[in-house]
């Protein structure tokens, strides 16, 4: 048998304040917390991975090794990236040339990710 992913691991500043955001972001909701840690994923738990947003005081450092790619699933991209900029997020420059056919945008504490044209069912 082979390993899943189960859980994607997020550093921040502010927990409760990320998890609101990405809950907003994947239509997710709180599932546990702990003093250091907010987790969050479908209702559904068996549909994986869930986000855990896990407390930490070190800055970001540059463009992260990794980043969440997004597909809207019930409207258009440009639609979708008019709400996600309502909700917070900020266009971010990782080099991109803008010929791209996504997005690069940075969730509050300036997580990269990206929003992808194509629609999701």
């Amino acid at each position: 048998m082979a390993c899943r992913i189960s859980e994607l691991v997020i550093d921040c500043r502010d927990p409760e304040r990320l998890a609101a955001f990405w809950c907003e972001v994947l239509g997710y909701v709180v599932l546990g917390r702990e003093e250091s840690f907010v987790e969050i994923g479908p209702e559904d738990e068996g549909h994986r991975p869930v986000l855990v947003l896990s407390s930490s005081d070190e800055p970001k450092a540059g463009k992260l090794p990794l980043h969440i790619d997004v597909s809207p699933t019930d409207r258009d991209q440009d639609a979708e990236l008019e709400r996600l900029l309502a909700l917070g997020a900020k266009p971010a420059d990782v080099g991109q040339t803008g010929e791209e056919s996504w997005h690069v945008l940075a969730d509050p504490e300036g997580n990269e990710f990206c929003l992808l044209r194509t629609r999701v069912t």
